[in-house]
């Protein structure tokens, strides 16, 4: 049989299926509300599911402002009977992970994250004020601290977030913050901070609305080289965090599993 009459058979056996399937969802779900079913969990408002990711794509800024996803068109739908896309993707682009092997020799790498530890409490130190007026700025111990006296002990294996603002600025420069010189301006967290967070509580990962965990000038990556080598891991370009409360959300990170992976991106949700 030739290849076309293949992919006929193939389409019209999918939707034969699909309209079967349609019939049959159709009729339980009528019989089920005729039953007086209850709706799904999710629907009830007890919780409330918040999308903390950025669409990836081309036109994403990057650390090294080149595009971090490449599409190349292998098959067509309509000369083939299917679309699929061969992907180029930079580890870290878009909203992403920082596995510990990032920044470390024998770290951990993105596959090897326990899977506990991606679904966290979410602990946010707002800096918008400040990130305001100095694109510069950092989160410091003092920000922790006036967080832990309004909220209490930072939770075991909590993601401490920052939120700069900095998600407003997607779509323009001041995203990365270049300057003439090719520097970058953008918050991110002091190496003091880090190293409370990594001797005083046991939280398990540390993120961004900004492209590095550490500042856009920082000469050393100082934050990454403490935090990564601990075990610990990143998540940057986080999106969302203006409608997360300071404390008490849950966030979960769907960090992919690639086996050595340094990072990739990832699709983050929130529990609130």
């Amino acid at each position: 049989m030739c290849g076309h009459c293949v992919m006929e058979n193939v389409k019209e056996r999918m939707l034969s299926r699909r309209n079967f399937f349609r019939g049959t969802v159709a009729a339980a779900g009528a019989v089920a509300l005729g039953a007086g079913a209850t709706r799904p969990v999710l629907a009830q408002g007890a919780r409330q599911v918040i999308d903390m990711t950025h669409e990836l794509s081309e036109e994403f800024p990057t650390f090294g402002g080149v595009p971090g996803i490449v599409y190349d068109k292998q098959f067509d739908i309509a000369s083939d009977g299917y679309n699929l896309y061969k992907l180029t993707i930079d580890e870290h682009s878009g909203t992403h992970i920082d596995a510990p092997l990032h920044f470390s020799a024998d770290g951990m790498s993105v596959a090897e994250i326990p899977v506990e530890r991606l679904a966290c409490p979410l602990c946010v130190i707002d800096i918008r004020a400040r990130a305001a007026e100095d694109r510069d700025a950092q989160v410091t111990p003092d920000d922790l601290q006036a967080w832990i006296d309004a909220n209490g002990e930072i939770p075991e294996g909590a993601c401490v977030a920052m939120n700069s603002g900095w998600a407003d600025k997607l779509g323009s420069d001041d995203f990365r913050g270049a300057d003439e010189g090719g520097g970058l301006h953008f918050p991110g967290f002091h190496i003091e901070a880090t190293q409370m967070l990594l001797e005083q509580t046991q939280a398990g990962a540390i993120a961004v609305d900004t492209l590095s965990l550490d500042h856009g000038p920082s000469p050393d990556f100082a934050t990454h080289y403490a935090w990564l080598p601990a075990g610990r891991y990143g998540i940057e370009c986080l999106a969302g965090l203006d409608a997360m409360p300071a404390s008490g959300a849950t966030l979960m990170v769907g960090a992919p599993k690639v086996r050595a992976g340094t990072g990739g991106p990832a699709r983050v949700m929130a529990l609130v």
